[in-house]
């Protein structure tokens, strides 16, 4: 029952990381520059953040099984009509479905987690769901390419709309919320005046607001290279093939699979959260600055690089243990809410925000970035790791 929240979080994970991939081809279909590539890219994320903070508590009243059922339905729906669209508007709105119908799946592998294991495994569970999503990450790049290259990307939407529809079935057919799947979650439906208190309690609660914006920092290189820049700036900067550039960004997210799990395991271990969001957030700001600052470096060296951007974002995944080992039992699932939503929230941000910045460096033509446009656009990601370097030495644990 976990594993099957888990790879609805790798479903959702692949549609957040597929525009990667198709980013020439979506240029020219729809004629737009970066930016708009950005905002078509983040659409998925706005309505995935927003969603976050109420589901946190709706997954405890509701139940995991009714709400990641219809989520899966919705992305798969909206995976086809974008696949569809022939009109950017047609676009926008598919993507904004498949960002609703994707928002449940990790936060319901979570909560499924809490149910069905013991707290000793939480951190190590939260961070094999990273991994899951993760593998499946990387299944959107090297071979979403290659099927991309042979049929199209429209296809591969329509494909990834089939997939999404028949895993809805499996988790309505064989997940459970809890073990005897306890009466209170069906019998007593959602509390409106628990959930806003918990919600109010979480919100006004300074140490969310300062985990939620470490795992934001942690998260937002994952997503705005792995997610989409990552793999144009390594066909212009190294001249590869889209293929090739997708296998070798998908390391990234290679990187993030072991080291999320590694991260979880070892603060599980040690007892300790607080240090491994520190030397993560260490590595993450040193890598970033070799890939920005060092044009000339070999590509065996620069996908090195990426690899270890990938592991040391992934302690990220610490962040959701950190929630509840400081936190009271009462808003713990809101405060997830919360923390998954800024994590997902530097996807919204730094997306359009790169490509904003591509634009105004481009030359005529915003099909294509000279390699140094790319390096000076990711000194935004730069800068809001480092910002969340300092916020982790300020982070209190037990």
């Amino acid at each position: 029952m976990w594993a099957l929240a888990a790879i609805s979080f790798g479903y959702a994970f692949f549609h957040r990381v597929a525009p990667s991939v198709m980013v020439s081809d979506l240029m020219t279909e729809f004629a737009i520059g970066g930016a708009m590539l950005g905002t078509l890219s983040a659409l998925y994320f706005y309505p995935y953040v927003l969603l976050q903070i109420p589901l946190g508590a709706l997954l405890e009243t509701v139940g995991t099984r009714i709400l990641l059922t219809c989520a899966l339905g919705l992305s798969a729906a909206g995976s086809v009509l974008f696949g569809l669209a022939v009109q950017i508007e047609i676009a926008y709105l598919g993507r904004i479905l498949i960002g609703v119908g994707c928002s449940v799946g990790f936060l319901g592998s979570l909560a499924l987690a809490r149910k069905w294991f013991p707290p000793h495994q939480f951190g190590f569970l939260a961070g094999l769901s990273m991994f899951t999503a993760m593998t499946s990450g990387m299944v959107a790049q090297a071979p979403l390419a290659f099927f991309v290259d042979e049929f199209g990307w429209r296809s591969s939407l329509f494909l990834l709309g089939g997939l999404g529809f028949g895993l809805a079935v499996l988790v309505f057919g064989l997940v459970r919320n809890a073990p005897g799947d306890q009466p209170q979650i069906t019998d007593n439906g959602f509390d409106r005046v628990a959930f806003f208190l918990s919600l109010r309690r979480a919100a006004s609660n300074l140490e969310v607001w300062k985990i939620s914006f470490v795992a934001l920092t942690l998260s937002g290189p994952m997503l705005t290279l792995g997610g989409l820049w990552g793999t144009p700036y390594l066909m212009v900067a190294y001249d590869l093939a889209r293929p090739h550039a997708a296998f070798l960004m998908s390391l990234l997210l290679f990187g993030w699979a072991v080291g999320a799990p590694a991260a979880g395991w070892l603060s599980d271990r040690l007892g300790r959260r607080k240090p491994i969001l520190i030397g993560g957030s260490i590595t993450l700001c040193l890598m970033l600055f070799l890939l920005i600052f060092m044009p000339d470096l070999p590509l065996p060296a620069a996908v090195t690089t990426v690899i270890i951007i990938g592991f040391s974002g992934g302690s990220m995944a610490t962040c959701f243990a950190l929630v509840r080992d400081v936190l009271p039992n009462e808003i713990t699932g809101t405060a997830t809410g919360i923390v998954n939503a800024l994590t997902v929230a530097s996807g919204a941000v730094l997306q359009p925000f790169v490509g904003m910045l591509l634009d105004l460096q481009a030359s005529g033509n915003t099909a294509s970035y000279p390699d140094a446009a790319f390096r000076l656009a990711f000194c935004a990601i730069l800068v809001t790791s480092f910002a969340g370097l300092m916020v982790a030495f300020r982070l209190r644990e037990k």
